[in-house]
């Protein structure tokens, strides 16, 4: 089981839309790879919670957090290897990692935990709570986002992440998150050449 959590080496940078639920994450993780012509990471929680509803109409449980985990890891693994560029992520592990302490059952599994801080990514972009509620089959705490907000944000400084606070209608966010993905790739090409 250790293997299906454990990053494998890739040759592109790695950036993770992070937050809470209904926040933009996924739109912008797909405009970003978009605009870089590069690889988005889908988050696997939904196809696999989805089909969770579809099919016993039941949601979340603290059961389903480690497969989560490792079919996320074997999504990010599989595209990671399409890119050179910049690998765009729509969650991560860490952030399964925070749904399992906040929100599901005051702790989190060692090994799923052990992964989730052992995993590195160039840059978190926090996606702030500042956008329209949606709901959907799987989103059930519109009222809990800030307080999810500040687990995320926690946890991205417990953990001594880089990343950059999104704010804003969903242009100035993309424009934003252009900025600083381009900074990354700027570093990279210097440090390629060098």
């Amino acid at each position: 089981m250790e293997e299906k959590l454990k990053q494998q080496r890739a040759n592109c940078l790695k950036v993770v839309l992070f937050g809470p639920e209904s926040t933009g994450k996924t739109t912008l993780s797909r405009q970003l790879a978009r605009y870089y012509n590069s690889v988005w990471v889908p988050e696997y929680a939904r196809e696999y919670l989805q089909n969770k509803w579809n099919n016993e109409r039941k949601t979340c449980e603290p059961k389903d957090l480690l497969p989560i985990a490792e079919g996320q890891m074997r999504v990010e693994n599989e595209l990671a290897q399409n890119t050179d560029t910049i690998l765009i992520c729509d969650t991560d592990l860490l952030e399964t990692k925070v749904y399992s302490e906040t929100y599901y059952l005051g702790s989190c599994d060692p090994l799923l935990e052990k992964y989730a801080l052992e995993n590195t990514y160039d840059l978190y972009f926090l996606t702030y709570i500042d956008t329209p509620w949606e709901a959907d089959d799987l989103r059930d705490k519109p009222n809990h986002r800030i307080e999810m907000f500040l687990a995320f944000q926690n946890e991205l400084i417990k953990q001594k992440r880089p990343y950059v606070l999104l704010k804003g209608d969903e242009k100035l966010r993309f424009k934003e998150a252009v900025k600083h993905i381009d900074k990354l790739l700027k570093r990279k090409d210097i440090e390629f050449h060098q």
